[in-house]
């Protein structure tokens, strides 16, 4: 499984971004897509995932603000970014089960 994100770039606090992310392959099923992000000198943080049912969970700190969401024809996840905050900057990475994505870097000005 091959996964490519995208939508990554630079945005002003308080406005919004969506980063997508598609999946190639034979993808396992079910599965459970969702985002990660790491920001300098920081953990990676899981911030949303979302089951091939729709079931979808957030991390406090965006909860709210973003949404994840999926088009299971496209094999394709999604994450909505409102509100962003200077904190929100980071590299995003996708995942689908145990495979991961390259990043896609968001930062957010002030």
């Amino acid at each position: 499984v091959r996964l490519q994100a995208s939508g990554g770039g630079f945005v002003q606090a308080g406005g919004s971004l969506r980063l997508s992310c598609v999946a190639f392959g034979t993808i396992p099923s079910p599965n459970i897509m969702g985002w990660y992000r790491q920001a300098p000198g920081r953990q990676r943080e899981l911030v949303a995932t979302i089951t091939s049912s729709g079931n979808d969970g957030y991390v406090d700190s965006v909860r709210g603000r973003f949404t994840i969401s999926r088009d299971n024809a496209k094999n394709t996840v999604y994450l909505q970014m409102n509100n962003v905050k200077v904190e929100d900057t980071a590299v995003y990475y996708c995942v689908c089960n145990e495979y991961w994505g390259q990043g896609t870097l968001v930062t957010v000005s002030s």
